[in-house]
């Protein structure tokens, strides 16, 4: 297969932060590789050197003459008041038939409404907007940055059967497995265990999963040879070794190479944990929140009517249903940030609009974007974030960080963090609120394996403490114990 591009080499640093260095790979004609690694690793950062949208700091990018790269970012960003139709033709390559290819496009990904304005749009129907934008480019190669992020099971199906049925190569930053199972034709991960910074294998992701452990085992035991060399180094140093002949000399700088080569073995693998001990304070009521007959339409659409729940502690409810359906809009609702057309919500048995204040003293909302400022560091936000609210001291807040795996980076600026890091600082700030109801909106998004998991750590340990958990999810598995959850879904009329 002819190669589309090469990377070479290729390092990163942000200030004093060497974000990854020494990165090699190609992506050749068909190619579809996905791309791992552990938030902050700098996935989305090697996307965009790739895609041409930052410069690398070493090595360099060989994109093929007359190969068209395209690319679907984290995050969608539309000029303001534009529609969907308006998007897709700024994007589209130029022809005669530039018109009927953009509705072509538009239909393709799902959209009924190709006037539809972007910023009516839920979080699914902008990322399927974003890739529409990127498909009418006809790239070569597609560039996706957590590109499952937002988009219902539906959504997700849809874009697994577009990639698969594809004419052109992609390379896709995921958390998400199934997508890669699915998806992929090679897997790389950018990780510090290895050597060179990653490790790539051909296949889908069980596949590379068995290379993986078994270039992890062979560190392992090459690891453990330069352990005794440096160990048998180190007991004919402390014999006297005399630095007399160049023999000796070249010997005794040998053992010193060797002890700074086992100690960066030793640095990359070494890694981090997270655990998860959080308990909810206060007396609590059977009943803690209720919703009756509460109802709320958006652009002329009812999104939802007549909801009706109530939940007591220990409970948990995820609120599923396709994208466009009004599952952020049902939980801003719920806490208050929505107004409801028609019907009563109730905290402890009064109506949340008696007393908003102390209604939103009892909850912590985690939307879509982490509630930080980007000129702070994590831990900075975190004693704004919660100190306004109580006294916080300085041992609870590294334990929160350290909870969370943010040690590392808690004292970094907040806009050098990847997207994964932002979400796990948020986390930490759910650990430290104390307060007994939670909501939730896609709290897995950008997490990786262990951030997810982590994530359903953190609700099993709030409800059962007592606390109260609703989550807008797209699958039953981002709360953890899908066996206890109560459901509920929302469908268009």
């Amino acid at each position: 297969m002819p190669v589309l591009l090469t990377c070479e080499s290729i390092a990163k640093s942000f200030g004093s932060r060497n974000v990854f260095s020494g990165i090699s790979l190609s992506l050749h004609d068909g190619d579809h590789l996905g791309v791992i690694g552990p938030n902050g690793a700098g996935k989305s950062t090697f996307l965009q050197i790739v895609g041409g949208l930052m410069p690398a700091d070493e090595g360099n990018v060989a994109v093929r003459k007359g190969v068209r790269l395209a690319m679907v970012p984290q995050d969608s960003v539309f000029p303001a008041g534009a529609d969907a139709r308006e998007i897709v033709f700024a994007a589209a390559r130029e022809s005669e038939d530039k018109d009927l290819n953009v509705a072509k496009v538009l239909s393709r990904v799902g959209f009924e409404d190709h006037s539809a304005p972007a910023a009516t749009l839920s979080g699914g129907w902008r990322k399927r907007l974003s890739i529409a934008a990127a498909l009418a480019a006809e790239p070569d190669v597609l560039l996706l940055d957590e590109p499952t992020n937002h988009l219902d099971i539906e959504g997700i199906l849809w874009l697994e059967k577009l990639i698969g049925n594809s004419t052109f190569a992609s390379i896709f930053v995921t958390h998400d497995r199934y997508f890669l199972e699915n998806c992929s034709t090679r897997v790389a991960e950018i990780n510090r265990i290895w050597p060179q910074g990653i490790f790539a294998a051909p296949g889908n992701y069980s596949r590379f999963l068995e290379k993986r452990s078994e270039g992890l085992r062979a560190q392992a035991k090459e690891q453990e040879a330069l352990e005794n060399l440096v160990r048998r180094e180190i007991e004919w140093l402390r014999r006297g070794a005399k630095a007399r002949t160049s023999k000796s000399k070249a010997r005794i700088q040998d053992a010193m190479d060797l002890q700074q080569q086992l100690a960066d073995s030793t640095a990359r693998s070494r890694t981090g944990t997270a655990t998860i001990d959080f308990t909810a304070t206060g007396r609590l009521s059977k009943r803690l929140i209720a919703c009756e007959g509460i109802s709320k339409s958006m652009g002329g659409r009812a999104l939802f009517r007549d909801v009706n729940f109530a939940l007591g502690p220990g409970a948990r409810l995820g609120i599923l249903g396709a994208n466009g359906t009004g599952k952020t809009t049902l939980l801003r609702t719920a806490c208050g940030l929505a107004y409801a057309e028609g019907g009563e919500i109730t905290w402890r048995g009064q109506n949340i609009r008696e007393d908003m204040r102390a209604f939103h003293a009892q909850l912590a909302y985690l939307g879509h974007e982490p509630p930080l400022k980007s000129e702070l560091t994590a831990r900075e936000n975190l004693q704004y974030w919660v100190g306004v609210r109580r006294r916080l001291e300085r041992r609870e807040l590294d334990e929160a960080l350290d909870r969370v795996g943010a040690h590392q980076w808690a004292d970094r600026p907040v806009r050098t963090l990847s997207a994964g890091q932002k979400r796990r600082a948020a986390l930490a700030g759910l650990t430290l609120m104390r307060v007994p109801l939670w909501l939730l909106d896609e709290p897995t998004t950008n997490l990786d394996a262990a951030g997810q998991k982590l994530v359903g750590t953190l609700i099993d340990e709030h409800v059962q403490a007592g606390g109260v958990a609703l989550a807008a999810v797209h699958h039953e598995l981002a709360v953890s114990r899908p066996q206890s959850l109560r459901r509920m879904e929302l469908t268009f009329d």
